[in-house]
């Protein structure tokens, strides 16, 4: 059986190669739909090599359920799966986001005015950045309570720091050539930042803010563990472990990784809309 699942599994995969091998070599591999197939197909190819794997080696759900169960599952706990992601995407992921990203900007541009800030801030950004996230949340959740306002505070603290570095480094990036034709027409501190310095440094800033999207969804849902009410993907994971529903933590895995891939494709496609105009968006 161990030897056929073998067999098995190396000839989905070959043939998978196979049809994304040919689709990559031939005249519509530039098209959008094929970009979009040869992905889906790899994806396709993994998972049917899961299922096999799984059911032909007889593998115990509660070590790992096939897709298929998992599916299943995701299918029957729609409601509960739909509560778990507003507490932690909508409220905590998303507010935290929200607040640490306002907060980096702004601390940022103060320390673009103030060079003794600049030097003060980043070190004590650097050692936020640092604290361990399993420290921080317990902390914030006996401040503020078990729901969704401590995770909003992890989330905030852990996007920060990559949002202020790449901010302050990108209102740097600019040619002396530039900010002296800024001066030669007269131009402020003001004028100067919202016409030249803050357009080139939207490369860095979302370079930031894609960073902080995996990272507000990992501090939310890492911070429930240590608290929340009865409702949220990380309460929901880590009592599900204890029960043994290993299908509905696969479920909950799911849902994060699916917002997860759509947060950050919504920041990209943003940016490809702000800064058209840069060599990286160029077709």
């Amino acid at each position: 059986m161990t030897a056929t699942a073998i067999i098995g599994a190396l000839a989905v995969w070959g043939l998978g190669w196979f049809i994304n091998a040919r689709l990559a070599a031939s005249a519509l591999s530039q098209h959008r739909s094929v970009q979009l197939l040869v992905p889906a197909i790899f994806g396709l190819t993994l998972l049917i090599m899961w299922e096999m794997l799984v059911r032909l080696l007889e593998v115990s759900p509660i070590i790992l359920p096939p897709p298929s169960a998992i599916a299943q599952r995701f299918s029957a706990e729609l409601p509960i799966l739909w509560a778990d992601f507003k507490q932690t995407i909508l409220k905590g992921a998303m507010a935290g986001y929200l607040i640490g990203a306002l907060a980096a900007f702004a601390i940022a541009i103060l320390a673009d005015r103030s060079p003794f800030l600049t030097r003060g801030i980043m070190p004590v950004g650097g050692f936020m950045a640092a604290l361990p996230i399993v420290g921080t949340a317990p902390i914030f959740v006996k401040w503020l309570g078990s729901d969704w306002e401590s995770k909003a505070a992890v989330v905030g603290v852990m996007v920060f720091f990559p949002i202020l570095v790449n901010t302050v480094a990108g209102l740097r990036d600019t040619t002396a050539m530039q900010r002296d034709l800024m001066r030669t027409y007269g131009a402020g501190y003001w004028p100067t930042l919202m016409k030249l310095r803050l357009p080139a440094a939207m490369p860095f800033i979302f370079n930031g803010l894609k960073i902080g999207t995996t990272l507000a969804l990992i501090g939310a849902i890492v911070a429930e563990f240590f608290g929340s009410p009865t409702v949220g993907m990380g309460f929901r994971i880590s009592t599900s472990v204890g029960q043994l529903a290993l299908d509905l933590v696969w479920a909950e895995i799911v849902v994060a990784a699916i917002a997860g891939s759509a947060f950050y494709g919504l920041m990209a496609w943003i940016e490809g809309r702000v800064t058209f105009w840069h060599p990286s968006q160029r077709k």
